[in-house]
């Protein structure tokens, strides 16, 4: 991995104004046009992309091409990326066999369990804890840790990132772990230099600080941009007590058994790989099994159903065993890398995804693969790659963020925003009447998946005589949010406020979420339509960011009050559970530019922010602020006021966040082009399959390369061309929208013969 290291000045140099595609006059499949009278011009692909608002692309860019998306499940792989860089990957599927500590009798202090030596399939990164307290104040005799001298190469990178002084101390607190492996983290001295403020880099100097060091050096960044390291706990460090046991925390724990403060917390933060699943289909599926409430789960983002995706996920007071024992029926999914926390995971607790993703039957624009040139195609990759890099691609919310059945997701949160909680149900248990008419027909010829035809036939016969127990019967599992419904209103017919508060909550903040995204979409294209991409007066800029160029004082004073900027408007900070928010970075807060900062050429525009709405957001002092106004008091945007966004019900009032207007992929991407044959060859390794090192039989693991591992192109017999791809996105970017402005909208998801009918 190769990091570049900031500018001199550590500021974003100004960009060339960007020209959009949004043209009138445009005639081309790759110029599309916000009017409605030219929307014939549109894929069928592309007319869904405009219904939420992703409309424009942005320039420079490398030649037009097609290819196929998703033609295998296997062909998108997501690995989450935590705030601290790790990408997460399944590394083992048993539960940490553990030992207890011993405690001081009258000490509230939580102990982290003990792992046991002999147990050689535990996870490879255990999760920082706190440090180990006991009453003898640990053993004496601990065994001296070995660790490996840094390599001169290494410690040139990080001084390419860091500076000369920076790992110098660095090294030194690496030397004081090493030679004082007993030692607890807070005796080992703390580091703390300036950091960049490009989040795509900091992951990765996180993630090389991780890899460097062998986890014994924690990094993190204070709400001052600071970058702290210090050394990692003695558990993180590998560090082993003595076997002993543990009095009971309270008087209904058995002697002997682990209570959860002796386990490390209440909380089992743990792996989910799935392969051609929805997150909630595999945690649905684990609540039944452990007769437990969906509200126990938590995880920090949804995952693509046609994809293998790993993310990690809690679970409340549920022991490690009993999720380690669901792998034996589980199917078409994987639970592991168990490690207990005082606290569980919520809705944005992650920094990104890696992706890597495999196209198919590639070619192109209006040419066919007959000879493609496979280096000169690989060389136009790259080419469109480095723009994603340097130039970006608008951050529109991918479709995904709007579900793929008749009635989207953003649809349904408009009504919960109106607070008409009958209609919000009813579009939740809708359907297409094709789909009720395949599932009563035997001989039926229409191409629908018998699962949504049994989700048509289920809510039919609920709405038709209240007949619950026959509707779940019939009602694939799958169906969470559906089920629910139909097991309240059979109960109380009326309550719909009340139905809706029983479907599993992060669930229910995604309907809402939707709709504040579809907002965000539409103002994201008039922004760019109106504005282009040079920075306007009265643009949003994240205060956290550019503190260095702001010479007022931002934020609370002393005395609490709110500061204002420099247009006298006030400067609010959003709640942080209601964005897709960084460990470092919870809080976020923005303000106008004036003319004069503008004027200064010290932004760009990858430092404008565009607001989801919301109470307790600023928006912009310019034409698109006003584009806020306009839209939300038309049907299609809910007929809302952007500035009275607060609801009788507490879950339901958005404080809105910020999402920046362009992103980028990060700094180190991959590109592989191959040649095939058969339509089933696998280009890319699972986590299962790394896991397990051998093949099985399934599709997920035919694999015979990873993007990571392989050496040059192969030259396989075959004339259609596969590429893949392989990148990281920040949180809540989407794969899909980078591709779109890779291949400029020449990427078709692959339709099975069997879609969707809801």
């Amino acid at each position: 991995m190769t990091l570049q290291p900031e500018n001199d000045g550590g500021l974003e140099p100004p960009t060339k104004r960007r020209r959009l595609s949004i043209d009138p006059t445009g005639t081309s499949r790759d110029r599309v046009d916000p009017s409605v009278s030219n929307m014939t011009m549109l894929t069928p692909e592309q007319k869904k992309e405009f219904e939420v608002g992703i409309q424009a692309y942005v320039e420079p860019h490398a030649k037009p091409f097609e290819g196929i998306l998703k033609q295998r499940y296997s062909d998108f792989l997501v690995n989450e990326i935590l705030p601290n860089g790790q990408v997460v990957h399944l590394r083992s599927t048993r539960a940490p066999r553990l030992k207890q500590s011993r405690v001081n009798n009258d000490s509230a202090t939580p102990t982290q369990p003990q792992v046991d030596e002999n147990d050689t399939n535990q996870a490879s990164e255990p999760a920082d804890v706190p440090p180990q307290q006991t009453g003898n104040g640990g053993n004496a005799e601990q065994k001296v840790q070995e660790l490996p001298d840094v390599a001169e190469d290494d410690r040139t990178k990080l001084v390419e990132n860091l500076n000369e002084n920076a790992v110098a101390d660095l090294l030194k607190l690496y030397q004081s772990i090493r030679g004082n492996p007993s030692k607890k983290a807070h005796e080992h001295p703390v580091v703390r230099t300036e950091f960049t403020t490009d989040r795509s880099i900091r992951s990765q100097i996180h993630q090389r600080i991780r890899e460097v060091f062998n986890s014994t050096i924690e990094s993190s960044t204070d709400h001052d941009g600071v970058l702290v390291l210090k050394a990692a706990n003695s558990n993180s460090r590998g560090k082993q007590q003595g076997n002993s046991w543990n009095r009971p925390q309270n008087k209904n724990q058995r002697p002997g058994k682990l209570g959860w403060l002796d386990r490390g917390g209440e909380y089992l933060h743990f792996t989910v790989y799935k392969e051609n699943k929805d997150t909630m289909e595999v945690i649905s599926w684990l609540t039944r099994n452990l007769k437990c409430n969906a509200k126990n789960f938590q995880f920090a983002g949804t995952k693509d159903r046609r994809a293998v995706t790993t993310q990690r996920c809690s679970a409340y007071r549920i022991e490690a065993e009993r999720l380690e024992a669901q792998n034996r029926t589980l199917r078409g999914s994987k639970v592991g890398d168990f490690e207990y926390h005082q606290q569980g995971l919520e809705l944005g607790d992650l920094s990104g995804n890696e992706f890597v993703i495999t196209l198919r039957d590639c070619k192109h624009s209006g040419e066919g693969n007959a000879g493609l040139d496979l280096h000169a195609f690989k060389q136009s990759l790259l080419q469109g790659m480095r723009s994603l890099r340097d130039n970006g691609y608008i951050n529109y919310y991918g479709q995904q963020r709007f579900g793929t059945f008749s009635t989207r997701t953003d649809v349904i949160g408009r009504h919960i925003l109106q607070e008409n909680y009958q209609a919000a149900c009813d579009a939740i248990l809708s359907f297409q009447q094709d789909a009720l008419d395949a599932a009563q027909q035997q001989d039926s010829t229409t191409q629908i998946g018998q699962d949504d035809k049994n989700r048509a036939l289920a809510i039919h016969t609920w709405r038709k005589d209240h007949t619950l127990n026959a509707a779940l019967d019939i009602l694939p599992r799958k169906f969470s949010a559906e089920a629910q419904l139909m097991r309240h209103l059979t109960k109380q017919p009326s309550d719909y406020l009340g139905a809706l508060m029983t479907i599993q909550r992060n669930l229910r903040l995604m309907y809402v979420h939707a709709h504040q995204s579809y907002i965000w979409n539409m103002a994201a294209t008039n922004r760019m339509k109106v504005l282009g991409s040079e920075v306007a007066k009265g643009d949003l800029v994240l205060v956290s960011e550019h503190k260095e160029k702001d010479n007022s004082s931002n934020g609370a004073d002393d005395n609490g009050a709110m500061a204002v900027d420099a247009d006298g408007e006030q400067i609010i900070e959003p709640a942080g559970h209601d964005r897709a928010a960084q460990e470092d970075d919870v809080f976020e807060r923005a303000r106008a530019l004036t003319e004069e900062e503008v004027n200064s050429g010290k932004y760009s525009i990858f430092d404008i922010v565009l607001p989801q709405p919301g109470y307790d957001i600023l928006y912009p002092d310019n034409e698109s602020g006003e584009f806020y106004k306009t839209f939300m008091s038309t049907p299609e945007g809910g007929e809302l006021d952007p500035y009275s966004m607060r609801r009788k019900h507490r879950e339901f009032s958005l404080s809105g966040s910020y999402r920046k207007v362009l992103a980028r992929i990060g700094e180190d991407f991959d590109v592989e082009v191959h040649s095939y044959a058969k339509d089933d060859e696998q280009f890319v390794k699972t986590d299962v399959d790394l896991m397990h090192g051998a093949r099985r039989g399934d599709e997920a693991n035919e694999a015979e390369g990873n993007a990571a591992e392989r050496g040059p192109d192969e030259k396989s017999e075959g004339d259609k061309v596969a590429a893949v791809l392989k990148f990281q996105l920040g949180a809540s970017q989407y794969a899909t929208m980078a591709l779109r402005q890779l291949s400029r909208g020449g990427i078709a998801q692959y339709k099975p013969d069997f879609s969707g009918g809801r």
